[in-house]
């Protein structure tokens, strides 16, 4: 019999009887204090309400007053054959950042179906997120089966109905058992009301979990929690959250790659016991034999069995921030002890928890959950969720609140490909030039005007000193992108290699202008996401009829009959920029006006001004 408790998480919609059920588990178990349900009873009857098993659990008085469960709360209690650590998440929807909190940490989870009402949309989103957090040990309590006179017919309804959508993200719940909280019928023995029932109670399921394995058997991972100097000694303490550390076992430190042998492990203040090894679980203190930098946030691992490092990570994100998540939005991911800061670089597919069906999208709404691409500027140590959970779960922040959480997927196939930092910066560049870098994209219908315009524009700056550069639709076809064809995928990828080497030479000193119809607003949103500050998009903004009109490659009137299909304007959508850093409308404008109003504000954005004041602001920091 172990003593270490199972550590459960109870989630279901709101008003489905979690806390009811935890109430009635406790007391079942005799865990609750003496005198505590008579208090409760009083308490009830000076307010004038009937007594509820929910009130065990509702710790704060706005729970009680509200009738719902705002906040976690952990209790212990024993089954007869182990100790349990029960944990009571709130089901509310706003409340769904507290529940995650709760569930990050369990082993296994009871999901609480109310058998009148069914499966609701948060059953259902509770499931996903068990699933979300790796929990498969999944137990379900169809619970107020009195409210439906114990049908066995409509158990069998909802059993079917939650094991469908639990098989189709690949869960399998170990028991699906009816219950009556509030009467306590197969809480803790099996009730003669439901003799068609040939399952275990509630405590016999919990009985039937299986136990976390200890980590040890994985690799070595020890996130680095603090550095202390004490003496001559510099103490690297940290969690090991899995696989064991001994004496003499060189460490390696990722992201940085520096490395050491252990010299000591540290006991306690007052020990006389030396320490020569331990393992996961524990938090430990280590000294090394070479006077290394370490820091905060880096990973001591084994040379040959080190996690991966990226600057990109695929992940798969519960998304809780009151303002939806877009591409190009900047965050803070906190994996282990360590702190990245990470930008959207891609939103792959938005997931409906409801039925598990997905669609592309350029923004993840609250309460939603996505698979997206995270940029970070400095390499990240992790590893999937599938290798080792203990280092694939991370939390996202914004400010100082807690936006999302998610796991971390596949890797990226960058881990073994480093940034390498420039030794000229791009300010010494744009001292040099005269102007700053950066990417002026123009995107408009076909035959708007855009590389008439572009190509007039990179010669009068040209002749003006610039580092300028124009970038064509049709030349970057003929070469870099001549495998595309022009389906919205195809499109999508085109623009996507135009942007990063755009963004390239931006970088490098130059202003790099684009002429692309770039028809989508996510792919020109994917480019910006890039380098926010050096990006700005132009709109050509010339109708319709006029392009059509001016059809100087007669591609409308072939879209017309047909013989080109996925034409931007007839056969395939244009979604305009709905905020662009500038709008050229061309209707009535010779070319040399339309260029001349550009010139002016490439001038103003780009010039020496603009080169006088980022000077000046990078001396003051």
């Amino acid at each position: 019999m172990s003593n270490t408790p199972l550590k459960i998480v109870v989630v279901g919609h709101v008003d489905h009887g979690k806390s009811t059920l935890v109430g009635r588990l406790l007391h079942e178990t005799g865990a609750l204090p003496e005198g505590k349900v008579e208090y409760l009873k009083e308490v009830c009857d000076k307010r004038g309400m009937p007594f509820e098993w929910a009130f065990v659990m509702d710790a704060l008085q706005a729970e009680r007053d509200q009738g719902i469960t705002i906040d976690t709360s952990q209790l212990r209690f024993h089954t007869g054959n182990r100790p349990v650590l029960i944990i009571d998440a709130p089901g509310h929807k706003e409340f769904l950042k507290n529940m995650i909190t709760g569930a990050a940490s369990a082993e296994a989870a009871v999901l609480v179906i109310d058998a009148h009402e069914g499966v609701q949309e948060q059953s259902r989103r509770h499931g996903y997120l068990l699933h979300l957090l790796g929990l498969t040990q999944i137990a379900v309590a169809v619970n107020k089966m009195d409210l439906v006179d114990w049908s066995e017919a409509r158990f069998k309804e909802v059993e079917a109905e939650i094991r469908a959508y639990l098989g189709g993200i690949g869960v399998t719940p170990t028991h699906v058992v009816p219950v009556s909280a509030r009467g306590g019928d197969n809480i803790n023995a099996v009730s003669e009301k439901s003799a068609w029932y040939k399952g275990p109670s509630v405590i016999g399921a919990l009985d039937g979990f299986a136990a976390a394995a200890v980590a040890t058997d994985l690799a070595l991972r020890l996130p680095v929690q603090d550095v202390y100097k004490f003496d001559s000694r510099r103490i690297i303490s940290g969690r090991i959250e899995s696989g064991r550390i001994k004496v003499g076992d060189r460490l390696t430190f990722s992201p940085s790659g520096k490395s050491a042998r252990v010299a000591s492990i540290e006991g306690w203040a007052g020990s006389d016991i030396t320490v020569l090894s331990a393992g996961a679980g524990q938090s430990v203190g280590v000294t090394l034999d070479e006077p290394i930098f370490v820091e905060r946030g880096q990973v001591a691992h084994l040379a040959e069995a080190a996690p991966a490092l990226a600057h990109e990570i695929r992940a798969r994100v519960f998304w809780l921030g009151r303002d939806p998540l877009a591409l190009g939005d900047r965050l803070k991911l906190k994996l282990a002890t360590a702190e990245y800061h990470v930008e959207v670089a891609a939103i792959e597919k938005v997931i409906d928890v409801e039925d598990l069906g997905s669609h592309q999208g350029a923004q993840v709404g609250r309460n939603a959950v996505a698979e997206l691409v995270f940029r970070s500027r400095g390499a990240m140590a992790f590893d999937t969720f599938g290798d080792n959970a203990r280092l694939g779960r991370f939390v996202l922040v914004h400010g100082y609140d807690i936006v999302g959480g998610g796991i971390v997927g596949a890797a990226m196939d960058n881990r073994n490909i480093f940034h390498v930092d420039h030794q000229v910066t791009s300010e010494s560049r744009a001292r040099a030039n005269g102007h700053k870098g950066g990417v002026l994209w123009l995107t408009g219908l076909s035959g708007a005007g855009k590389s008439t315009i572009a190509m007039e524009l990179e010669r009068r700056l040209f002749q003006k000193g610039w580092q300028v550069n124009a970038l064509d639709g049709d030349n970057v076809r003929h070469g870099l992108c001549s495998d595309l064809g022009f389906s919205p995928e195809d499109r999508s990828e085109n623009i996507r290699r135009v942007g990063e080497i755009g963004h390239l030479f931006a970088r490098a000193g130059m202003l790099v202008i684009t002429a692309f119809i770039s028809p989508y607003r996510a792919d020109r949103d994917r480019v910006r996401a890039i380098d926010p500050e050096a990006f700005h998009e132009i709109h050509v903004a010339t109708g319709l009829d006029e392009c059509e009109r001016r059809d100087p490659k007669g591609l409308y009137k072939k879209a017309r009959k047909g013989e080109i299909i996925d034409f931007t304007g007839v056969s395939a959508p244009y979604e305009a920029p709905e905020n662009p850093e500038l709008t050229l409308n061309t209707d009535g404008k010779s070319v040399e006006e339309t260029v001349s109003e550009l010139v002016s504000y490439v001038e103003a954005q780009f010039g020496r001004n603009a080169v006088d004041t980022m000077t000046a602001w990078t001396f003051r920091i």
